[in-house]
Formats: C-alpha cells, structure tokens, sequence
C-alpha cells in the first residue's frame, strides 16, 4: 500500500463528499418546491418532482464514487466502495417484506464506511491481483458495509443525542429557546446530519420551528457574503438556493468560520423570536430554500397580510445577511480573526 498522510487521506474523504452532496441535493432543493407547487394543476410536474426527489436516495451511492475517484480508484475499485458506503448508509431497509429507502441515510456512517473501504482497497488492492474482481466486492464492499450496518445503530445516536438537547430547548423560555435552537440548526445544516429529518423526528413546531428556520438561514447568509470573494459566483448562487452542505469540508477544516455561523444565529434567532416567526415539523429544516420557511412563517403570524409579509422579509432576508455581511467584515478586516480564504470551495 503506498504510503498516504492522514491529512491527504481526509482531504479526500471530504472532497468526496461535498461533490456527493451537492450533485445529490441540489436538484431537489432548488426545483421541489417549484415542482411541488406547480403538481395539482399540471400532472407533468408530478413526474418531474419525483425525478428531483429520487436523486437524492443515490447520495450514499455518489458519496463513495466520488471518495473512490478522488483516490483515483480503477472502475473496479470505485463500485466497490459505493457499494459499501450505499449499504453502511442504511438508506435501503428490509420491512415487512419488503425494501424500501429512508431519505439519505446516515451520511456520518456512509463516510465512515467509505472509509472503511477505501482502507481496504489501498491495502489489497494489488495484493490480490487478478482475483480483484472476486475478492474486492466481498471484502470491501460487502464486509466494509457489514462492519457498517454494525455501527450505525451507535453512529445514529448522535442524531438522537441532538435531537434530545433540541427537545429540551423547546422547554426553555421562549427567548432562550429561540436562539439555541437557531444555534443548533445553523450548525446541523452544515453537518452531516439532516435538518429536515431531525424536525421530523422530535416533531418540532410553532415558534421552535421559526427559529429552526432562522438558523438555517442565518448559516445561509454567512456562507454567502463570504463564499462571494473567493470562489466564482456559482459557489454563493448554490448556496443561496440551499447548498450549504457542500461546505462541509470547509467547515471540517476551518471550524473557525462556525465563529461568524453561530453569532448570527444569535442575532437572527432574537429577531425571530421577537417577531414570532413560527413554523412546522416540515418547514423547520428549511429555512429559505423554496421559501418553505417564509411561506409558513406567514401563515403564523396574526397581523394583516401587508404587515405580515414585511415582518417575514425582515426576519428572513433583511437581518440574516445584513448581520451576516457586517460579522463577515468584522472577523475578516476589523479584527483579523481569519481571512475569506477559509470559504473557499475546493473538489
């Protein structure tokens, strides 16, 4: 096996992943809720959402062909590991009878069975020569993927885990409650983990689910004011329109730039809280992608149309990048904490 640093080896892993998560992610974030609403009355688009929808359960799938590439796998080798990391996903489940697919899976544990397996490969690769093509698929795909299945019962409690402290957020008092929910969820949308399935999963709702929302957002913005000088202006667009997780790896390797995330999840989870921005267990995952969060946000607040619409302009796009753009320059060119190079996308 030639020799490989640790870091060069995560770079790769992480590489991997945020190409897996933007191919996989963004048809369905920037065209579902278009499809969506657009379905009732004109069946073509039915097709169409269902088509962005069903990208996404191939992300485990991408993951592990995106990781094997960037270790410049052979065909062979790179269906191997996508193989291992789609079954360690635990996207594909067996219930009564039958298979069916749970979302995306555990993206956590399909990196760590990619891993597994890249692991594998590098280290019987030529060892084993032309009986590759047997041996490879059972050892590195169906025994990293075993070993996979193993762990992601324990992998999966970090799901649980911050879905707990999130529940019990929900107790506090509605100002508190407010921005360490947006503080949560400005970090789960970067992660990782799945907004939308964690709000699922714990039910979350009203004002809980605004701030969840505010979140989201106020991660958006940062990303965006600060992904704008150092990448071409497709990297904010993606952004924008809600792919914050290709910056996992940025995230990874800087966790510096969390600093700018979570002191405007503050400041937009108190605006939140102070307007009232509420929401449901299906929106707080959100945010402004397909201005799911706006829409419902709308619906809860009890002023007169006009008003209502100006309240959820300010706390959705008017604060969030506001605040976003000024904590940008603060810890960039005031205080010097880190430079915008930290934003920079890499694949």
């Amino acid at each position: 096996m030639e020799r490989m640093s640790i870091k060069t080896f995560g770079n790769n892993l992480l590489s991997g992943v945020a190409i897996a998560i933007l191919v996989g992610l963004i048809p369905n974030a920037i065209l579902g809720e278009i499809f969506k609403a657009l379905a009732p009355k004109y069946p073509m688009f039915v097709t169409l959402l269902h088509v962005v929808q069903s990208i996404q359960f191939t992300i485990p799938v991408l993951l592990g062909t995106a990781i094997a590439m960037k270790f410049k796998f052979t065909p062979l080798w790179t269906v191997v590991v996508a193989t291992a990391s789609f079954v360690g996903s635990g996207v594909a489940q067996f219930k009564d009878g039958v298979w069916i697919l749970m979302g995306v899976g555990d993206l956590i544990n399909a990196i760590l069975t990619a891993g597994l397996s890249v692991l594998i490969i590098l280290w019987l690769g030529k060892r084993v020569g032309s009986l590759g093509l047997i041996i490879l698929p059972i050892v590195g795909g169906a025994g990293a993927g075993l070993i996979g299945l193993m762990t992601l019962p324990y992998v999966r409690t970090i799901t649980t885990e911050i879905g707990n402290m999130i529940n019990y957020f929900t107790e506090l008092q509605p100002i508190l409650m407010a921005i360490l929910i947006s503080l949560a969820y400005s970090f789960i949308i970067i992660s990782p983990l799945s907004t939308v399935a964690i709000s699922l999963a714990i039910g979350i709702n009203g004002l809980a689910a605004g701030s969840a929302s505010m979140g989201v957002v106020a991660c958006e913005a940062v990303l965006v004011w600060g992904t704008m000088k150092v990448n071409r202006p497709g990297v904010p667009l993606t952004i924008f329109l809600g792919g914050v997780k290709m910056m996992l790896p940025n995230m990874i390797k800087h966790p510096i730039i969390l600093l700018p995330i979570f002191a405007n999840a503050v400041i937009t989870g108190l605006c939140g809280a102070l307007i009232g921005t509420g929401g449901t267990k299906e929106s707080a995952g959100f945010g402004i992608i397909g201005l799911v969060g706006p829409i419902n946000a709308f619906r809860f607040l009890d002023t007169s149309p006009v008003v209502s619409v100006i309240l959820v302009t300010v706390a959705f796009f008017v604060v969030p990048f506001i605040s976003g753009w000024l904590i940008n320059f603060l810890f960039t060119k005031v205080f010097k904490v880190f430079s915008n190079d930290v934003y920079k996308f890499e694949v």
